[in-house]
């Protein structure tokens, strides 16, 4: 088997700009206050269940509704453009539900929609169009792996981080995923026409 570390890399730094879980302490630290506690194993293991599912199922989905993937891709490089200008401008731009169980609070919100949301999952099928599928499931283990430290380490990230420190990494990855969503864009937007 041939491993593509290159396409490993991108597609890992791609979906953890995406997840951006250093960006979501603030709301872990928050739910775990409102809960008492977050089970990282669960959270995590929710998250690269549903990430593969989505990877696996997802454009069969999108073909039984009649789109292909550079379609979705263009779709998909929208709504990452929309979680860039959110990450660098400081907006709301997508609503999020409240008042939600906090004995769930490991698997909603936090592992869907906060880690496996929307963004998350519609990138996994737009960079389908640009990577392999192993690569992209070798770079969600990856992430999964970096979620569930930050997930145990929350405290020490935040006092290590600050709220400047945090805010600074939230505008740098926006500014690569804004990156990213424009040549996912440019790259895909051309086949629709041909």
């Amino acid at each position: 088997m041939n491993i593509n570390w290159t396409e490993i890399l991108t597609a890992s730094l791609v979906l953890f700009a995406v997840i951006d879980i250093i960006g979501s302490v603030p709301i872990i630290l928050d739910l775990k206050q409102k809960s008492g506690k977050i089970n990282a194993e669960k959270t995590s293991l929710v998250s690269l269940g549903l990430m593969i599912a989505f990877l696996i199922l997802g454009e069969r989905i999108i073909n039984i509704i009649g789109v292909d993937v550079y379609s979705f891709a263009v779709a998909g490089s929208f709504i990452l453009l929309f979680l860039a200008l959110e990450m660098i401008l400081g907006v709301k731009l997508f609503k999020e539900e409240k008042d939600l169980n906090p004995d769930i609070a490991s698997i909603v919100p936090l592992a869907f929609p906060i880690i496996a949301g929307a963004g998350t999952l519609t990138t996994l099928i737009s960079i389908r169009a640009e990577y392999s599928t192993s690569s992209i499931i070798a770079a969600i283990f990856l992430n999964i792996i970096v979620v569930y430290l930050v997930l145990k380490s929350t405290k020490a990230i935040e006092r290590i981080l600050g709220t400047g420190g945090i805010a600074i990494l939230k505008k740098v990855f926006g500014i690569i995923l804004m990156a990213i969503a424009v040549k996912l864009f440019t790259s895909n937007v051309q086949v629709l026409f041909e």
